[in-house]
């Protein structure tokens, strides 16, 4: 079912499109090393054929989960004898992501002298998965999940290639379109099931009921590890911080829908209590901790209604980071101003020798002090300027607090 030629290429229009620079150099017959980023079922190793057929190079195609150093040195002496003759090669590294970093090095130089045009395919942000020295020979190109519309147009022409030996109901493919969640191969599969079990029909044809039988159980793209675990955790965090307790479910049960390990989702609920709402609600983090604690007594499903109710009440609580910032300022100074002693009058002076040394001399205790606070006191070390790292925002709870420590300063 792969396309024959760039013009039955389906999707990545971004790139295709017409007048678009990737498709300008491959009809021209320039050929540059690449990195093709992007989900499952994009078409990754379709293009990379495509580019080299459109080229007219030997394709030489690996796999990084099958294939050694001993691997790309043979892919290598085949490529200086293609060139002897004339003929470029691509070589063509798919999941290059799991070679490690020595194994990428191993190329470079057949990738510097030209012998090579390397693309590697990978599901994996290349940022963090491959060497500078490889990135800085290729190009990075990211291909986006397919429509429903690209989908379709996958279905219908695999479809149309059977020349008539089956049919399909319109809502049978629609069904399938929408389950395949952006992956070509994914949809292909699927349709090689129905027509499996439509042939047994007198016509043979896919029905709505045939199209639910094949498309039902498929998990959302998700990847306990991958780019899509952050990227999905990153946009329950600041549909949180951000006040939208309907995005922030939405994201919340993607990520249960995937696969995610729900006590992971409560611990990161109980950080955004701290770093986003902080002592603007302090109920907050108790709400947070008992969904964590609920989660342990219930388990799944009815443990992930508890850290729903918390993401929810999160997201509609009073925001503040005053807390957060005032913890990395603080953090700051004491790792950077030094071992600075504790006053004396700061100390505790359980012996004799201690209280002659003169630790706790002087100190005012508060309780004793007019509204328990001792005014003028400093509790800051000697030779360090008293800092103001807690500024409270003008949200929830804290403006109480903030009304309560201006009196007190003033």
């Amino acid at each position: 079912m792969r396309p024959a030629s760039l013009d039955e290429y389906i999707g990545q229009t971004h790139l295709f499109g017409p007048g678009k620079p990737l498709r300008r150099m491959l009809e021209g017959g320039h050929l540059h090393s690449m990195i093709l980023w992007g989900p499952p079922g994009t078409g990754k190793t379709t293009l990379a054929r495509l580019v080299a057929q459109q080229c007219d190079a030997q394709f030489i195609a690996l796999s990084a989960v099958m294939a050694g150093v001993k691997d790309i040195r043979a892919a290598a002496e085949q490529a200086q004898e293609a060139r002897r003759a004339g003929r470029r090669t691509v070589l063509f590294l798919d999941e290059v992501h799991r070679f490690n970093k020595a194994q990428q090095d191993a190329f470079l130089p057949w990738v510097e002298d030209g012998t090579l045009v390397f693309i590697g395919a990978t599901t994996e942000n290349p940022s963090f998965e491959l060497n500078n020295a490889l990135l800085s020979r290729a190009r990075v190109y990211v291909l986006r999940s397919l429509t429903e519309a690209d989908i379709r147009q996958v279905l219908d022409r695999a479809l149309a290639r059977q020349e008539g030996a089956v049919a399909a109901e319109e809502r049978a493919l629609e069904l399938m379109a929408k389950a395949a969640d952006g992956d070509a191969r994914r949809s292909l599969n699927m349709l090689e099931l129905a027509i499996d079990l439509a042939s047994a029909g007198e016509p043979p044809a896919i029905t709505e009921a045939i199209a639910n039988e094949v498309a039902s159980g498929g998990l959302r793209r998700f990847d306990k590890q991958g780019e899509a675990f952050y990227d999905q955790i990153s946009a329950l965090h600041k549909s949180v911080r951000g006040s939208d307790p309907d995005a922030a479910l939405y994201w919340l049960c993607r990520m249960l829908d995937g696969g995610c390990d729900p006590r992971y989702i409560a611990r990161r609920v109980l950080r955004m209590a701290s770093e986003d709402i902080g002592l603007a609600d302090p109920r907050g983090h108790t709400l947070a901790l008992e969904a964590c604690e609920v989660y342990e007594r219930l388990g799944s499903p009815e443990g992930e209604l508890a850290i729903a109710q918390a993401v929810v009440f999160l997201a509609c609580a009073a925001k503040s980071n005053a807390l957060y910032k005032a913890f990395g300022e603080a953090m700051q100074d004491a790792k950077t101003l030094g071992s600075l002693d504790v006053p004396l009058h700061l100390r505790n002076a359980p012996t004799k020798l201690m209280k002659s040394l003169g630790y706790g001399k002087d100190y005012r205790y508060a309780h004793d002090e007019p509204d328990a606070y001792a005014a003028g006191e400093n509790y800051f070390p000697e030779g360090m300027e008293p800092r103001q790292y807690y500024q409270p925002v003008s949200r929830g709870m804290e403006i109480k607090i903030a009304e309560a420590l201006a009196r007190r300063k003033k």
